[in-house]
């Protein structure tokens, strides 16, 4: 019995391995791939894996981690990313992956951590840049390393009172031991000696402590948000807009990942949160942060993701 000609059709593919069986086999039999406009590799897919990736917000922070770490740049499906191998003298060198959230606060945080695990999946996430200090143990130019956050911003509003309802976020338990190793080597508070890039010297403190974090601009000492913050734990040394983002993304990304986020929190002081706040110090303070975060990258490598429990 002669057959007549046969047609197959209904294949898609979107990048990675398709395999085709029983199909084309046989005399005559033929096979044409055709790709759709547009069609590649699909955004959420990792491009490369990175050993540590890096937030920062202001253009000075992200300059400051650029050229403190040799970073380079490079556009993916829109973003744009600062990449770079840091040599360690301890093995392979680090794998940096670097990106800069599209403005200030915790809901492009959020997102900015979701384009890095995209693209990159990092072991690390390090938000990097600059801070207020609510303490007056830590000076300008000081740098705060934090692995817990408190997030200030949940309140209820009362006729006669604003009642704070804080909430406390810790990194990894993996993440505190690397962070406690550095200062075991550096001492605590570490005393380092940092050039700019200008040639500039200048002696710097790197304490471990807590980042009180939301979505207000701090320009008052005595403002009431400062003495809540004391009364929750007057182990917080400094203020930020953006590492409560953070913290709860990493939480909650780690659920769906199957294994613990790692994150910490590098902000060098620029400023006393208090009305002679303003920008004459941040490029100081941005750049202390990220040469601390570079000597800081062998304790870091190697973290991994912890994977964690279900039942």
């Amino acid at each position: 019995m002669e057959r007549g000609p046969v047609h197959n059709e209904g294949v898609a593919t979107f990048g990675g391995t398709t395999t085709v069986r029983e199909s084309a086999v046989g005399s005559g039999a033929t096979v044409t791939v055709t790709t759709a406009p547009g069609a590649g590799a699909r955004h959420d897919e990792p491009r490369r894996k990175a050993d540590i990736g890096i937030i920062t917000v202001l253009a000075v922070e992200a300059n400051a981690v650029r050229l403190a770490l040799g970073l380079r740049r490079e556009n993916a499906g829109g973003l744009a990313f600062d990449l770079g191998e840091v040599d360690l003298r301890s093995g392979r060198p680090a794998r940096i992956a670097a990106t800069r959230a599209l403005a200030q606060g915790q809901r492009s945080t959020v997102i900015a951590f979701d384009n890095l695990r995209r693209h990159h999946d990092p072991d690390v996430v390090v938000l990097v840049g600059i801070g207020g200090a609510i303490q007056p143990k830590t000076g300008i130019g000081d740098v705060v390393v934090a692995t817990r956050v408190v997030y200030y911003d949940l309140r209820k509003e009362l006729p006669q009172q604003t009642r704070h309802r804080g909430e406390e976020k810790e990194a990894p338990a993996a993440v505190g031991h690397a962070v406690n190793s550095f200062f075991t080597d550096h001492g605590e508070p570490a005393e380092l000696t940092i050039t700019d890039p200008a040639g500039v010297r200048r002696d710097t403190r790197v304490f471990s402590g807590l980042i009180g974090s939301g979505d207000a601009v701090i320009a008052d000492a005595d403002s009431e948000i400062v003495a809540y913050l004391s009364r929750f734990n007057d182990k917080i040394l400094a203020v930020d807009m953006e590492a409560g983002g953070l913290s709860q993304a990493c939480h909650e990304h780690s659920a769906a990942a199957g294994r613990s986020q790692n994150w910490v929190v590098v902000r060098g002081i620029s400023d006393n949160a208090d009305p002679g706040k303003n920008d004459d110090h941040q490029a100081v303070a941005a750049w202390h942060a990220a040469t601390v975060v570079h000597r800081a990258l062998p304790y870091l490598i190697g973290l991994g993701g912890t994977a964690t429990s279900r039942t």
